[in-house]
């Protein structure tokens, strides 16, 4: 295991009014919590795109995303909005948006996401319902492990089910 690294912000968990935020899309528009849509989201959060897991987490959403219509998917990571634009033109994700939250790390200190001192997001999935509220939390305590995908699909679904 790790170095453990301290995170900003609180420690969200299911059940859990979904915070406000404010990230920037790929043309460096404002995009807040209310802009993801008002159906179930899933919001997956990597340290960098560039890296093994990241790459693989966002590309397994992507699947994912093109299979669930109903539910919208975003990445969230530090990444520029030029580096996560070349990252997705190279591996042809067109379903996951892309949100960067370099600009302000308005949705790392309020999702509790932040590692403070390397300016980066810890890994983390968060699924959101149409009332905002958190139907899934997961913080993956390792930042090379990839966090348990089935249990926020089921999530997702289950918010789904429920509307």
């Amino acid at each position: 295991m790790g170095k453990p690294f301290a995170l900003a912000g609180p420690e969200l968990k299911a059940g859990d009014k979904a915070p406000d935020f404010e990230v920037i899309d790929g043309k460096f528009q404002t995009v807040n919590l209310a802009g993801t849509g008002e159906g179930v989201r899933i919001l997956s959060v990597v340290p960098s795109l560039d890296t093994p897991v990241c790459d693989a987490q966002t590309k397994r959403f992507e699947d994912e995303a093109a299979k669930m219509s109903d539910v919208k998917i975003y990445t969230i990571s530090m990444d520029l909005p030029f580096a996560q634009k070349r990252w997705c033109g190279n591996f042809g994700i067109n379903h996951v948006g892309m949100l960067s939250d370099h600009r302000s790390g308005s949705f790392g200190e309020n999702y509790g996401t932040l590692i403070p001192g390397m300016r980066i997001e810890s890994r983390a999935i968060f699924v959101i319902d149409g009332n905002n509220q958190l139907k899934h939390v997961e913080y993956v305590p390792e930042v090379s492990a990839h966090p348990n995908y089935e249990a926020a699909l089921s999530a997702a679904k289950e918010a789904l089910a429920n509307k």
